[in-house]
């Protein structure tokens, strides 16, 4: 066999297919390489890690006991710890192991992070009886039990840091104590968020009635007094879940516990304050992974807490899934409109050409553009007209005058329109001219044709822009900043409150979350592998609204396949 010169080997085309090939390749290994980091780096932020005690000595430092939790370990020099001010031994070891560890209890210490070098810990040790606590607020809790109280009386106690029985038996009464303050703080949750909500909704829209009565100069004494006898029935209401209130926190701070931490002092603390108690180094590996599997649940379904550095981001999924169908359904039908027009019916002319450039330099244009122009036009011009026009006794209060749901996915639709428009005209450019003439042929009108003929065969090019669409809009944050994102939303866009979709409410979203815990936590090294739990989250968002088109895309291709042939 005659073998080829490097000249006609390259002509032949073959190492441009290996070169493909080959980037092709390294592309996936890239793409699947950053998606196991962020997995890997988010969810092993919730397996309940061993808690280690042990004694931490610096030449020249008094020493000193420490409960952590390993977070990740660094090589360092010793000439980097001296500059750092870290006293070391002239003759210590050129290369240091430095660990970052979670010790906690950041009301009693002032940090819940912090660098020891492996070198000086001593007396490591797994206790089965210390303890981590996950609380609503300052951070997790790492220390020994002591004793379980009830309205100041002790019901439990133990000398013995160790599993005896009268520790095990002390543990067992502060588990059911956390369960019950669960459950009053649900309760809690439920009268506060949702029964005195709907009364404070109610309220506000007879305030707002009675103003537009005032406006309209139709504030009557029978009006007012209707409007002054349904906002008392109201108030009985509420002076009634008051009450229910006032009993709940009664009993919700009724019980207490003891903790004794690793300086050797104790203290008393309240069991409503725990949201998670365990024992780590006494689980086995199944009690780990349920517990991981509740932890990841209420990731998902629960709300921000601690600066957003712990709890769940569920207002910030609901509110991103809610901004990008209605995103959805505003730039589908005006993309589709605008691209028919400019195929089907515009004169192929100049203008019809200008138009077609500009729309492809506004796919380019970047988003903060758009958020800028959403600001002034849409919430500055149009949203204040709307409040001068429609809410004027709401007034000096905006209602769509400011950032909200609907200008947010208003904007996103303008940013993504001309997406829509290229895909949904390359999807008509490729309809066959004998199909238009055949069902021209049979008597159908131009309209007739296109919506029973060319619209279904070019279904599946639309639903490749709205794809492209959604994936570009559910990963925007620039422009969302401007017009109706925020840090913490104190409801959803969505309750049981008239009208039930709030579109002039702010939200939450969760590329604007990533934003604000990696950058602007005060508490950076707890919010890291948030940060990473919640990119990992988006993806997996965007993932399934575009497996969601793409299902319906390939069904229409499957369904309207024979019409191409």
């Amino acid at each position: 066999m005659q073998k080829k010169s490097v000249s006609e080997w390259v002509k032949s085309g073959d190492p441009w297919v290996w070169l493909n090939a080959g980037a092709v390749a390294i592309s996936v290994i890239m793409v699947v390489g950053l998606l196991l980091l962020i997995a890997v780096r988010g969810l092993g932020h919730f397996w309940p890690a061993d808690v280690m005690q042990a004694t931490y000595s610096l030449p020249g430092e008094k020493s000193y006991t420490i409960a952590a939790e390993r977070v990740e370990s660094v090589e360092v020099t010793s000439a980097q710890l001296r500059e750092a001010g870290v006293q070391l031994p002239a003759d210590d070891d050129e290369f240091l192991q430095r660990t970052l560890l979670k010790m906690g209890n950041r009301d009693v210490y002032g940090a819940d992070f912090g660098w020891v070098l492996d070198k000086y810990l001593s007396d490591i040790q797994t206790p089965e009886m210390l303890f981590a606590a996950e609380r609503h607020e300052w951070g997790n809790l790492y220390g020994y039990l002591m004793a379980v109280k009830e309205d100041g009386q002790l019901v439990s106690e133990t000398s013995d840091v160790t599993a005896t029985a009268s520790a095990l038996a002390t543990w067992v009464m502060f588990e059911k104590s956390i369960e019950r303050a669960t459950a009053i703080h649900d309760d809690i949750k439920d009268i506060e968020k949702y029964d005195i909500g709907k009364i404070n909704h109610a309220l506000e829209r007879i305030r707002l009635k009675q103003r537009r009565y005032e406006l309209n100069g139709e504030l009557t004494p029978a009006v007012e007094a209707d409007l002054a006898a349904e906002r008392a029935q109201y108030d009985e209401e509420y002076k009634g879940l008051q009450a229910n209130l006032a009993a709940l926190y009664q009993q919700i701070n009724r019980d207490s516990f003891v903790v004794r931490v690793m300086d050797g002092t104790e203290h008393e603390m309240p069991v409503s304050k725990i949201v998670h108690a365990f024992r780590p180094n006494a689980m086995s590996v199944m009690d780990k992974l349920g517990f991981y599997f509740v932890k990841v649940w209420d990731f998902l379904s629960d709300e921000p807490r601690e600066a957003n550095t712990e709890g769940g981001v569920f207002p910030a999924i609901f509110g991103t899934v809610m901004m990008v169908l209605l995103m959805t359904v505003l730039v589908t039908p005006f993309g589709v409109v605008a691209a028919i027009y400019l195929r089907e019916y515009a004169p192929q002319g100049i203008v019809t050409r200008v138009i077609r450039i500009a729309v492809n330099n506004l796919a380019g244009v970047p988003s903060i553009v758009y958020g800028v122009f959403g600001l002034g036009f849409f919430i500055y011009f149009l949203g204040s007209g709307i409040d001068q026009a429609f809410f004027p006794e709401a007034l000096p209060s905006p209602t769509f005058g400011t950032g909200g749901l609907m200008w947010a996915s208003v904007t996103l639709a303008l940013l993504t329109v001309p997406v829509v428009i290229v895909a949904t005209e390359e999807g008509l450019s490729r309809i066959p001219r004998n199909v238009r003439e055949g069902s021209l042929a049979l008597g159908a009108t131009k309209a007739e044709t296109l919506w029973r003929v060319v619209l279904p065969m070019a279904s599946p090019a639309i639903m490749t822009g709205v794809i492209l669409a959604v994936a570009r809009a559910a990963g925007e944050v620039a422009p969302l900043m401007l017009v109706g994102v925020v840090k913490l939303a104190p409801s959803l866009p969505l309750d049981g409150n008239y009208p039930f979709i709030h579109l002039d409410q702010k939200f939450m979203h969760l590329g604007f979350h990533i934003y604000d815990v990696g950058f602007q936590s005060p508490n950076v090294e707890a919010a890291r592998p948030l940060v990473y739990a919640t990119a990992l989250l988006l993806v997996i968002v965007i993932a399934l609204l575009n497996l969601s088109a793409v299902t319906i895309r390939n069904h229409l291709r499957e369904k309207y396949k024979s019409l191409e042939m």
